[in-house]
């Protein structure tokens, strides 16, 4: 039967190998207009085109000059693993290319930044950003044969830079006079190789080249050949203080079918815990993966440790790892998980903290982080089928990701907290709440570029007997069964009509995700209505269909208070405010006269709901009613005895209306105070 898929984009970042265990495989998207290709758009148009001059004024491409000879002067960078800049922007570029016409195009006239927007060159770059001024392009997208290009370009810089046994890492050629494999706690040499060969095999498959593809190759063997379990003769029993070639060289198997790939990579995963790196948690040496009981240490180590394990519990069967990737995940979204998504409490070594130790101003939820989470989640809801964890998936996107990239596409964040309180101090570099144009470690950026450009494959799945969609876009969805065409204005509205486009004769099913948090549902098939609840998140809709046939939706976006698990004492006395997938947030500038640190919620008011075509590019606000409290001079100590009085300061105070915006647009007006939850008294 005729498909249109050939319109859809290329096989994407997980493609299952032909024994695999997984409960549902990848299915082709395609997004073509409403939110997601807003954000994509700006991806396509500023974010992606800008990269190859930032990471020239950074040197990363002159460190990849210098280590093939073609360039004189020193070594760039403040870090050993700068090359992975350079690696995820590859990737990225890669899966731009491989879009489908329309995909990723030129905004409409309501997705351009607000006027409310603070235009990218009124911020001054930190003393750790690279260079501003002349780098940042116009904003305009070159045509793909450019973009194509300085990919070409970039790919043979990388390729010239390899060393002829397939070794490649600047910082070690240049700095380290060609020591290898001395440092594996810092030095990260493994982890770079893990982004390029993740580049690489996202570069074959959009565009069918081998050149990058050669590079990874080499480079794999030299790895297989150095490393290795005590008696099998290899020199290195060892791993690297950064996980990421694991779940690299998984996809590497699945692209070439070498199985020794999946083994080295199984042999990886499993020698963490075993105190290689010294046992330290913090680089994921402190418990095997298979005994652990939480997640710990370093938040985006752990993450792509159990992505690996994952994608080796898909492809092998085995039962032990993907038992301690559910007992994991469990324990992190119970315990260890932001109301955003976020991940990582600590700001000191970029730590996920205790249980249930979930802070407000001092929250790290670094943008990595919260991108190794939807890669761990997508695989994990393919390994499955479960819907929960495309609802982690979703409440991610939305929010903990999206907050890392300003709405103009030229200005990131690297934590993303859940409160600046007034009067901050910000710190600058790498650690700002404020919006950055560039980091002195510039993992995020680039990595927030990969997942948008790749965004289409983590939308749906498809199975021996239908088609399941995951997350809701305009756009299409594509199964080896059916087509399907779908037409929302989600997340602010909660309608989504889904059209069968391409159907077999023969009965399929149609699963909808009806996401965690949606209090009511309804949809509308022919002349059947269902309605909540369902069981495990699924609405299945199995039946014989015809082109033409139509369901629609109805998913309830009533704004909602959201109260914490009374274990996290940061926010113990507060609530936060959310309507659909979108956490909410105060900023300061919506509140004049005054700060937000005296602001109380009112509980016993309803929400209302306002779109603001006119705000930060158009979003729907929550209004709220509140209060400012009454403080009085406490003198020069701040602590005094309980009053319960009737005129206390927590009892009465000035009746203020409270303007909440989606937190994913934060930071992109004025600097100033922001907070996600809201005292009640």
């Amino acid at each position: 039967m005729p498909r249109t898929r050939s319109a859809l984009p290329a096989t994407g970042p997980v493609r299952l190998g032909p024994d695999s265990r997984a409960a549902l495989r990848p299915a082709a998207a395609g997004i073509d207009t409403g939110f997601w290709q807003a954000r994509r758009a700006s991806n396509a148009h500023v974010s992606i085109p800008q990269g190859p001059a930032l990471l020239e004024a950074a040197g990363n491409l002159h460190n990849l000059r210098l280590a093939a000879g073609t360039a004189a002067g020193e070594f760039q960078g403040a870090y050993p693993f700068v090359d992975t800049d350079v690696y995820k922007w590859l990737e990225a570029a890669a899966w731009q290319l491989a879009q489908a016409p329309g995909e990723g195009q030129a905004p409409g006239e309501d997705q351009a930044p607000g006027e409310d927007q603070a235009p990218g060159e009124d911020h001054a770059p930190g003393e750790d950003q690279a260079p501003d001024g002349d780098l940042a392009p116009d904003g305009d997208l070159a045509p793909d044969g450019d973009l194509a290009a300085e990919v070409g370009r970039i790919v043979a810089l990388v390729a010239g830079a390899q060393q002829p046994d397939g070794y490649l890492n600047t910082w070690f050629q240049l700095v380290k006079g060609g020591e290898r494999y001395k440092d594996l706690r810092w030095g990260h040499e493994l982890y770079c190789a893990g982004h390029l060969i993740q580049a690489a095999v996202a570069h074959h498959r959009a565009t069918g080249s081998g050149e990058l593809l050669d590079v990874a190759l080499k480079f794999a063997d030299h790895i297989d050949s150095v490393f290795g379990p005590p008696g099998s003769g290899k020199p290195i029993d060892g791993i690297d203080g950064h996980p990421e070639v694991e779940t690299a060289l998984v996809e590497l198997y699945r692209e070439t079918g070498e199985r020794r790939y999946l083994e080295l990579a199984a042999y990886f995963v499993d020698r963490y815990g075993h105190g290689l790196l010294g046992g330290e948690a913090y680089c994921q040496d402190r418990v095997p993966l298979r005994e652990a009981t939480n997640v710990e240490g370093h938040a985006v180590r752990q993450l792509y440790l159990l992505a690996a394990a994952a994608d080796l519990a898909t492809e092998t069967g085995d039962a032990e790892l993907r038992t301690a990737a559910e007992r994991l995940w469990h324990a992190m979204t119970t315990t260890k998980t932001h109301l955003t998504g976020g991940l990582g409490a600590h700001h000191e070594e970029e730590d996920f903290g205790d249980p249930y130790e979930l802070p407000n101003e001092r929250a790290y939820c670094e943008t990595c982080a919260a991108i190794a989470s939807v890669q761990w989640s997508w695989r994990m809801a393919l390994l499955t089928g479960e819907a929960r964890y495309s609802d982690l998936i979703e409440r991610t996107l939305y929010n903990g990701f999206l907050a890392g990239v300003s709405l103009d596409g030229e200005r990131w964040l690297y934590v993303n907290p859940l409160q600046v309180r007034d009067g901050h101090t910000d710190p600058g570099g790498d650690q700002s709440a404020r919006r950055t144009r560039w980091f002195r470690c510039a993992c995020c950026p680039p990595n927030v570029m990969r997942l948008l450009a790749s965004l289409e494959h983590y939308l749906a799945s498809g199975d021996d007997n239908g088609l399941q969609i995951h997350q809701y876009v305009s756009g299409r969805y594509a199964s080896d069964l059916a087509v399907i065409r779908s037409e929302t204005d989600y997340p602010w509205h909660g309608t989504i009509a889904l059209t069968v486009e391409e159907t077999p004769a023969e009965p399929w099913t149609l699963s909808l995700r009806i996401p965690q948090w949606c209090r009511e549902f309804r949809a509308r098939c022919g002349q059947e209505t269902y309605e909540g609840p369902v069981a495990d998140g699924w609405l299945r809709l199995e039946r014989t269909w015809s082109p033409g046939d139509q369901v629609v939706l109805e998913l309830s976006l009533e704004p909602r208070l959201t109260a914490a698990d009374p274990r996290v004492d940061a926010v113990r006395g507060c609530v936060a405010i959310e309507r659909g997938p979108l956490v909410y947030c105060l900023e300061g500038v919506d509140h004049p006269g005054g700060g937000l640190d005296d602001i109380v919620v009112d509980t016993t008011r309803p929400l209302a709901v306002k779109h603001r075509p006119d705000l930060l590019g158009g979003v729907t606000t929550v209004v709220a009613a509140g209060s400012r409290r009454h403080l009085p001079d406490a003198g020069w100590w701040p602590y005094a005895p309980v009053d319960d009085s009737p005129d206390s300061p927590q009892q009465d105070g000035e009746c203020v209306e409270l303007t909440a915006v989606p937190y994913y647009a934060w930071a992109n007006r004025e600097d100033g105070s922001m907070r996600v939850w809201l005292p009640t008294s």
